[in-house]
């Protein structure tokens, strides 16, 4: 597993919280936002409540990322986009790794993993083929 961040952001669908658990378990700090308002607050606070307190959640798209924190040493996106979105390749760690599911809705996408190297240049490469929600 290649998670071993001391920070680590994490875009789209909150869902029960299990994946941010899993997440907080691996990294010092855990950053979470999702898209459902509603889903945001019941999710913190049952994370909260089981004593999860590493993580911030809030509501909003996780195409722009989460800048006032960054730069984030690993970014997980759940979400299937058609392209790398510039704005998450930026809030990158020099160092950084990204995996984001590359792809049209409805069909087999990518998984592609990308790399921030130390002199700030961007590589990456499709890990498996992947079927993700957009």
């Amino acid at each position: 597993m290649w998670i071993d961040a001391t920070q680590c952001w994490r875009s789209a669908s909150t869902g029960s919280g299990y994946q941010t658990a899993v997440l907080e378990e691996l990294a010092r700090q855990v950053y979470n936002i999702e898209i459902v308002e509603p889903l945001t607050h019941a999710t913190a606070a049952r994370l909260l409540k089981l004593g999860y307190a590493n993580m911030q959640v809030r509501a909003g798209d996780g195409y722009a990322g989460w800048p006032e924190h960054a730069p984030f040493d690993a970014i997980i996106v759940i979400t299937a986009v058609t392209h790398i979105p510039h704005p998450l390749v930026k809030q990158l760690k020099l160092g950084g790794r990204m995996a984001i599911p590359i792809g049209q809705p409805f069909s087999t996408q990518e998984l592609m993993l990308v790399k921030k190297n130390e002199g700030g240049r961007v590589h990456s490469h499709c890990l498996l083929p992947v079927g993700f929600i957009s």
